[in-house]
């Protein structure tokens, strides 16, 4: 199976902003863009090239959520608009829910507009544990990986290591 075509793996979820939780894929959501932040140039980490990004707040009937657009995206949005996002994901920043319009989601100006908008649901202030960010250890003295003393070369007396014991009975 190819990575592109792993956001197509689950069915369609419809959702409203309020039923979002973390790791959703292929969501259809209809929202309203509320206000878009001011753009600021990233740096990608994967080849060095620079992106704009800029959050927009966009909400519903039964709450908002934080969108984080990239590059051309910032400019098709209007506020005030209502839009329908089509395989879009969520995902956590620093712990809080965001709406991700990602690589392959489509955004398309919605035929019926949303009037009213619940701003007293943020779903992206709840805080939400991530459990695929984990702390394996290490750090201290040794550095964090491979538990190692640096002067010696040889393994650091303390035990541990970079992913904790190995005698750990799953």
């Amino acid at each position: 199976m190819s990575e592109y075509t792993m956001s197509y793996d689950r069915e369609p979820v419809e959702a409203t902003i309020a039923q979002l939780e973390p790791r959703m894929k292929n969501v259809t959501i209809k929202f309203k863009v509320m206000e878009v932040g001011d753009a600021r140039e990233v740096s990608s980490r994967k080849d060095g090239s620079t992106h704009r990004v800029a959050d927009a707040i966009v909400g519903d009937e039964s709450g908002i959520v934080r969108v984080p657009l990239w590059d051309a995206t910032i400019d098709e949005l209007e506020v005030g608009k209502t839009y329908t996002l089509t395989n879009g994901y969520t995902g956590l920043f620093k712990g809080n829910l965001q709406l991700n319009v990602g690589r392959y989601g489509e955004l398309q100006e919605a035929e019926e507009a949303i009037d009213e908008i619940n701003e007293e649901v943020d779903m992206s202030e709840e805080e939400h544990d991530d459990p695929r960010r984990r702390n394996y250890g290490g750090g201290g003295r040794s550095g964090g990986y491979g538990g190692r003393d640096r002067r010696s070369g040889g393994r650091d007396r303390r035990g541990g290591g970079s992913y904790g014991s190995r005698d750990r009975s799953y």
